[in-house]
C-alpha cells in the first residue's frame, strides 16, 4: 500500500489532519460548562485503557491488514494508552542529548524502524450518527496512520502536538473499531532531536468529541488594555463551521463572570451561517478588570454561547480569561506595564514509571512544588506540552515560554547546524510545528512569550515562523536562542545588532563576567534573558546567588531558566529487587550520552534536591536586612513585581548557641512591590559568655492558598545579633580534677598510649595515627583521623566544557596524582606540659602522590589534656607545584558503626557547600548518618554541612565523640569516598560496619561545569598552603551538653 511510505517522506506531513485549532471542551448546558469536566463534555468519549498491541522490529514486519474488521488479534498483547512501548518491554529506551540515534542523512531514516500496531473497540449510538465526530490524539511519537472500521482515516506528524480528524462519515451504530500503526521514526524524527529519551507510542490521550452540525470550530481571546493598563478590551475572534446545506441565523453570545461566577459582562453578535467558514470579532469593554500575573492569577470564567433563531442553546464554550498584556517596551519585557523577573526553570515530561505519559496529578505535583519553592516561570524545553498543563499554570500563576517541538541539535556535530534551518524543503515542517503550537495554545494567559524551538542553528525557516506567528498574535514575544547565539559569535559576546526573528536575547550557561558587560548594554533595545543557566546535574550547581545578584543590578537582565527542572532517571530493579533510577546506556544502547540526563532540582519520584532549596532561598521575593541589630531594626525590601505584602505575617525568634530563647510575631507595614520599609522587634537579650544569639525572621501565608497551606514559609533572614559578654561563663565547666595525664611506651607493637581517667588514645608510632581511642571504656575509633584531600567527585567535577572554557576538575586533579596521595611519616615524638597535665604528640608526614614530586609537608600537632579533651591543630606547606585546586583539605576517621546519631550546631538542616549555603540557617540539628545521605541518582560527594561550631556522634546511649572548631565541615556516611566514587548507581553502595566521619577545613566549590561555568574564583579551594585546628573529646550527652563541652574544650 503506498500511503505506507508516508513516514519516509518530507514532503508528507498529514492526510486528512484537521486545520489546528485551540484546545476547548463544547457542552450542552452553561452548568456544565462552568464544571470544566472533560467527562462532561458534549459526547466526550475517552479511548485511553488497554489496547491491542503487536510490536513488530520494522514496518514490513508489521501485521498487514490488521485494520481490517475480520483480522484477529485476540492473540495480541494489551498495551495502556496512554503509554511509551519501550516503557512495557517493547524495545528499550534510548537517551541522546545531541547525537542523532542514526546515520544523519535526512529526511532518510533507518529501514529497522519499530512499529506498533494498536487496536480497540468503542461504541456509538445512533444518535450520535447524525453529529460531527471529531477523533483527537493529544500526543503520538513520532508519526501514524489511523484506520476506522477498516478505512484510512489520515496520517499526521510531530510527535508533541495534537492531530484531529472528522471520523463522521467511517462510524456505525454499535460497535466500531480503530486501527493505529505508529513509527519510532519517521523524516520530521530529524527535528525532535531534544535531550531526552527516545520513546515511541501513543503517549497522551486520545477520544472523541461530538459537535452540533453548526458550532463553534474555534476561538482566540485576546485582552488589551488602556495607556494606564486600568480598563481592558475583551476581543473574541470566532470561527462558526456548519455542516448544513441551508444558511440559518445564529447568535453569538459572550458571558464575562468574575472568579466566583458573578456576572460582569455581556455582549452577543448575529451571524449568518452556512458551509462556508464564518469568522466574527467581539470587542467587550471590561471596567477595571483584576489582572492576571504570576504572582495573582485572576482568572474569569468566559462563556461563549452558541444559539439557533429560537434562541435555543446549541452549545456552550467555557474559557478561563486572564486579563494582562504582554508588550516589549522601554526595552523590557513588560507584563501590564511593569517590566518582570524571570525565577524559572525547564520542564521536561517525564515520570519515572510512564516516561513521557505524565498523569495530570503529576503535573499539578510539578506546579505545586514550583510554587512552593518561589518559582515563577516555566519554559517547555523542547516542544508543546500536555494541553492541561497550560490551564494548571493559568490557575496556579507561571510565566510560560511555550516552545515549539523543533529541534536538531545533532546537526552541532555536522559541518552545518544551520542546514535543516537554511533548507527550503523544511520550511513547511518548521511552520507546521509552530502553527500548530500557537493555534492549540493561544488562550493561556499564562504563555507570554512563543519560543521558535531550541538549538537548531539559525536559518530562514526560522525566520518564517517568527513572522508567521507575529502575523497570527500580535500580544505575545518571540524567543529563540539560536539567533542570539549567531550574533553573539559574530562579535565574541558584543553583540551589534537586534535580532529579526526574536524579540529578546537569550543565551544558555552564560557566566556572571559575561553578563556584567552585557547588563550595562543599554544600546541594546532588547533585553536579554538566560534561556538555560545553572546547570543542576548531581550535586549542585552552585552560585545561584551570584546570578540573581546580577540580574537585581542590571534591569536589562530579566532573568533566567535553571536548567532543568527533573532527573529524567526511569525506575529500574536489580536482580535482588532493589530499586534504582537508571540512565544512559542503562539499556544498552549505543550511542548514548551516560547520565546527562539527571539534571534536575527535582529527583525522578519529584523529592526535591538541596539545589531547589537553595533556588528558592536565593530568589525569595522579599530581602531583609538589618539597619541597626542593637535597636531590632530590620529593613524589609518587597522583590514581588506587582503583589504587596498583606497575604504575609511575620514571626521572629532568637536562639541561644541553637536552642529557643525569645519568639514573637509582627505585623507587616503596607509594602508595594518594588518598595521596602522598616520593622523594629523587641530582640534585646542578656548577653553569656561565649554564646551566639541568632535572631531569624520568617514571613508565612497567613492563609491557604491553591499551593500551600497557610504557615508556608515564603521567605526568612537570619542576623547574628551584635551582643557579647566577658565573662568566662561556668566555673564547673573548667574545673578539672583529673589524675595527670600517663604516658606509655609499648614497644612490641610500636604504639604510644596516653591514659587518663575517661581515656585511653592508642597511637600508631609507624603511622602516626591513633590505632585506637576509649572513652569511658567505649571505643570511638575504627581508624583515623588523617589527612584527607580526595571527595567523591561530583559530576560538576567530572564534567568540563570546552564551549565554556572550563576545565574538567577530575581528570586535572587525577592527572596530579590527587586520589592517591601517600603518606610518609618524618618525625614522631611527645612531651608532657610543664604542668604535666597534657601530652603533646607532634606528628610529621610528608604527604605525595607516587611519580610526582609535589605534595605538602604536614604537622599534625595534638594536645591531649588530662580530662581527654584533645586538641589537633594542622599546618600543611605546599611543595612543588601540583593542581590548580584541590577537592578538600580536612580529615578523615572511621567511627564506630553505633554511633549513628548526628548532632550539630552551624547551618542545617540540609547539605551546604561554600557556593550553595544560603537555604541553609544556623541552628542546633539532628539527623541519623543515614539521613545525611543525599541519594543522587549518580552516587557522588553528597551530605557536606558548612559553617559548624560543633557536631557530635553518638551511640543510643548517648555516648560518642564530639569535635569543634571555628566554623568546620563535616559528613558522615556509611560509605567509603572510594565507593561512592565508583557506584554508578545507589544499588552500587555498600554499607559498611564502620562510619566514615569527615571534618573538613575547606571543601573546593560545586559550581556548574558539567554544562557553563566553573566554581567561581572566591569559591575555589586553591592548591596551597593550610592551617586549621579541631577539637575533639569523648562525650555523653548524660553527663553534659554538646554545647558546653564545645565551649569548654575550645
Amino acid at each position: 500500500m503506498s500511503h505506507l511510505n508516508d513516514f519516509q517522506l518530507l514532503s508528507v506531513l498529514e492526510k486528512n489532519r484537521l486545520k489546528e485549532r485551540s484546545y476547548f471542551m463544547s457542552y450542552a448546558t452553561k452548568q456544565d460548562a462552568l464544571t470544566y469536566q472533560r467527562g462532561s463534555a458534549y459526547g466526550f468519549q475517552l479511548l485511553n485503557g488497554l489496547w491491542k498491541f503487536h510490536y513488530a522490529e520494522t514496518p514490513e514486519l508489521a501485521p498487514d491488514g490488521f485494520y481490517e474488521d475480520t483480522y484477529d488479534v485476540s492473540g495480541w498483547d494489551e498495551l495502556q494508552v496512554p503509554s511509551n512501548w519501550q516503557m512495557n518491554g517493547y524495545g528499550n529506551p534510548h537517551y541522546t542529548n545531541v547525537k542523532y540515534p542514526f546515520p544523519v542523512d535526512p529526511p532518510h531514516i533507518p529501514s529497522e524502524n519499530p512499529t506498533g500496531s494498536y487496536r480497540r473497540e468503542f461504541y456509538v449510538t445512533k444518535e450520535l450518527l447524525d453529529e460531527l465526530t471529531i477523533l483527537r490524539f493529544e500526543g503520538v511519537d513520532s508519526a501514524f496512520h489511523v484506520w476506522v472500521n477498516g478505512e484510512l482515516v489520515g496520517y499526521s506528524t510531530g510527535s508533541r502536538l495534537a492531530s484531529e480528524f472528522d471520523v463522521t462519515s467511517y462510524l456505525r451504530e454499535g460497535k466500531n473499531t480503530i486501527s493505529v500503526r505508529v513509527y519510532q521514526w519517521s523524516a520530521t524524527s530529524y527535528i525532535e532531536d531534544q535531550d531526552m529519551w527516545w520513546l515511541s507510542g501513543i503517549f497522551r490521550d486520545v477520544y472523541l468529541l461530538r459537535r452540533p452540525n453548526v458550532h463553534v470550530y474555534d476561538y482566540f481571546v485576546k485582552t488589551i488594555f488602556d495607556e494606564s493598563y486600568e480598563n481592558a478590551m475583551l476581543q473574541v475572534e470566532t470561527e462558526v463551521h456548519s455542516k448544513l446545506d441551508d444558511a440559518f441565523h445564529y447568535n453569538l453570545e459572550y458571558q464575562l463572570l468574575d472568579a466566583n461566577y458573578q456576572a460582569v459582562t455581556e455582549s452577543s453578535v448575529e451571524v449568518v451561517v452556512d458551509k462556508d467558514e464564518q469568522k466574527l470579532t467581539a470587542s467587550i469593554p471590561v471596567t477595571a478588570p483584576n489582572k492576571w500575573t504570576a504572582e495573582t492569577p485572576y482568572l474569569y470564567h468566559l462563556l461563549i454561547l452558541l444559539k439557533d433563531e429560537k434562541d435555543e442553546l446549541i452549545e456552550a464554550i467555557p474559557t478561563k480569561v486572564g486579563f494582562r498584556q504582554v508588550e516589549l517596551k522601554d526595552g523590557l519585557i513588560q507584563v501590564n506595564g511593569v517590566p518582570i523577573l524571570f525565577k524559572g526553570v525547564n520542564r521536561h515530561e517525564h515520570h519515572p514509571d510512564l516516561g513521557r505519559a505524565v498523569p495530570i496529578d503529576w503535573m499539578r505535583k510539578d506546579i505545586e512544588l514550583m510554587k512552593q519553592h518561589n518559582l515563577n516561570a516555566v519554559r517547555t524545553a523542547h516542544y508543546t506540552d500536555d494541553p492541561r498543563f497550560y490551564e494548571l499554570c493559568d490557575e496556579y500563576g507561571l510565566y510560560v515560554i511555550d516552545e515549539a517541538d523543533l529541534e536538531c541539535h545533532g546537526f552541532s556535530l555536522t559541518d552545518n547546524w544551520n542546514q535543516l534551518s537554511e533548507d527550503p524543503d523544511w520550511e513547511e515542517a518548521y511552520l507546521d510545528r509552530m502553527k500548530r503550537m500557537v493555534e492549540r495554545d493561544k488562550n493561556h494567559a499564562s504563555i507570554i512569550i512563543w519560543s521558535l524551538g531550541n538549538e537548531s542553528g539559525f536559518g530562514p525557516n526560522l525566520v518564517k515562523m517568527s513572522e508567521w506567528a507575529k502575523q497570527r498574535d500580535d500580544t505575545r514575544l518571540i524567543h529563540y536562542e539560536g539567533e542570539t547565539r549567531a550574533i553573539m559569535t559574530k562579535t565574541d559576546n558584543n553583540p551589534q545588532e537586534l535580532h529579526v526573528a526574536a524579540d529578546m536575547f537569550s543565551t544558555m550557561y552564560t557566566s556572571v563576567d559575561i553578563l556584567e558587560p552585557l547588563g550595562d548594554r543599554n544600546d541594546l533595545k532588547q533585553p536579554h534573558i538566560l534561556c538555560e543557566f545553572a546547570h543542576a546535574m548531581g550535586n549542585g550547581p552552585g552560585g545561584f546567588k551570584e546570578y540573581f545578584d546580577t540580574f537585581y543590578k542590571y534591569d536589562r537582565l530579566q532573568g533566567g531558566f535553571v536548567w532543568e527542572w527533573m532527573d529524567h532517571g526511569i525506575r529500574s530493579y536489580t536482580a535482588e529487587g532493589e530499586e534504582y533510577f537508571a540512565y544512559g546506556g542503562d539499556f544498552g544502547e549505543i550511542p548514548h550520552d551516560s547520565n546527562f540526563v539527571i539534571d534536575g532540582m527535582v529527583m525522578p519520584d519529584r523529592t526535591p534536591s538541596p539545589a531547589l532549596t537553595e533556588y528558592k532561598k536565593v530568589i525569595e521575593p522579599v530581602k531583609m536586612e538589618a539597619t541597626d541589630l542593637e535597636k531590632g531594626i530590620i529593613n524589609i525590601q518587597n522583590n514581588y513585581d506587582f503583589s504587596d505584602l498583606r497575604h504575609l505575617a511575620g514571626t521572629w525568634s532568637v536562639h541561644k548557641d541553637g536552642e529557643l530563647a525569645y519568639s514573637g510575631t509582627f505585623d507587616l507595614p503596607e509594602i508595594q512591590a518594588g518598595t521596602s520599609k522598616v520593622v523594629e522587634l523587641p530582640v534585646s537579650v542578656e548577653p553569656e559568655p561565649k554564646t551566639d544569639y541568632w535572631l531569624t525572621i520568617s514571613l508565612i501565608e497567613k492563609a491557604d492558598t491553591k499551593w500551600a497551606k497557610a504557615g508556608h514559609e515564603v521567605a526568612w533572614e537570619q542576623f547574628l545579633l551584635p551582643v557579647s559578654s566577658l565573662g568566662q561563663g561556668d566555673a564547673s565547666l573548667r574545673a578539672d580534677t583529673s589524675s595527670p595525664v600517663r604516658v606509655e611506651t609499648m614497644k612490641d607493637t610500636n604504639q604510644l598510649q596516653i591514659l587518663g581517667d575517661s581515656f585511653q588514645l592508642l597511637f600508631n608510632q609507624t603511622n602516626g595515627e591513633i590505632d585506637s581511642w576509649k572513652y569511658q571504656g567505649l571505643e570511638i575509633l575504627e581508624k583515623g583521623p588523617s589527612m584527607n584531600f580526595w571527595r567523591a567527585t561530583t559530576d560538576n567535577d567530572r564534567i568540563g566544557q570546552e564551549e565554556f572554557s572550563t576545565r574538567m576538575e577530575k581528570k586535572e586533579w587525577e592527572d596530579h596524582g590527587v586520589h592517591r596521595m601517600q603518606q610518609r611519616l618524618t618525625d614522631f615524638n611527645y612531651e608532657f606540659t610543664p604542668a604535666k597535665d597534657a601530652v603533646i604528640i607532634t606528628v610529621k608526614k610528608k604527604i605525595a602522590p607516587a611519580g610526582f614530586d609535589w605534595g605538602f609537608e604536614t604537622t599534625l600537632t595534638y594536645h591531649v589534656s588530662k580530662n581527654g579533651f584533645v586538641t589537633l591543630d594542622v599546618t600543611g606547606k605546599k611543595l612543588g607545584k601540583g593542581s590548580i585546586t584541590l577537592p578538600k583539605v580536612g580529615l578523615q576517621m572511621n567511627v564506630k558503626n553505633s554511633f549513628n546519631q548526628v548532632d550539630w550546631y552551624g547551618r542545617g538542616p540540609g547539605e551546604s557547600y561554600a557556593d550553595s549555603k544560603l537555604a541553609n540557617r544556623f541552628g542546633k540539628w539532628s539527623r541519623t548518618v543515614k539521613e545525611l545521605f543525599t541519594p543522587y541518582v549518580v552516587p557522588q560527594e553528597n551530605g557536606n554541612r558548612t559553617d559548624v561550631k560543633w557536631v557530635s556522634l553518638t551511640n543510643p546511649s548517648g555516648a560518642g565523640l564530639l569535635a569543634a572548631g571555628d566554623l568546620f565541615n563535616f559528613s558522615a556516611h556509611h560509605y567509603t569516598t572510594e565507593n561512592l566514587e565508583n557506584a554508578r548507581h545507589t544499588t552500587d553502595l555498600v554499607e559498611q560496619d564502620y562510619v566514615v566521619f569527615n571534618i573538613d577545613h575547606q571543601q573546593n566549590g560545586l559550581g556548574s561545569t558539567s554544562c557553563g561555568p566553573g566554581v567561581l574564583e572566591k569559591y575555589q579551594l586553591l592548591n596551597d598552603d593550610f592551617h586549621f585546628t579541631i577539637h575533639l573529646s569523648g562525650y555523653s550527652k548524660s553527663d553534659i551538653s554538646a554545647n558546653d563541652l564545645a565551649k569548654s574544650i575550645k
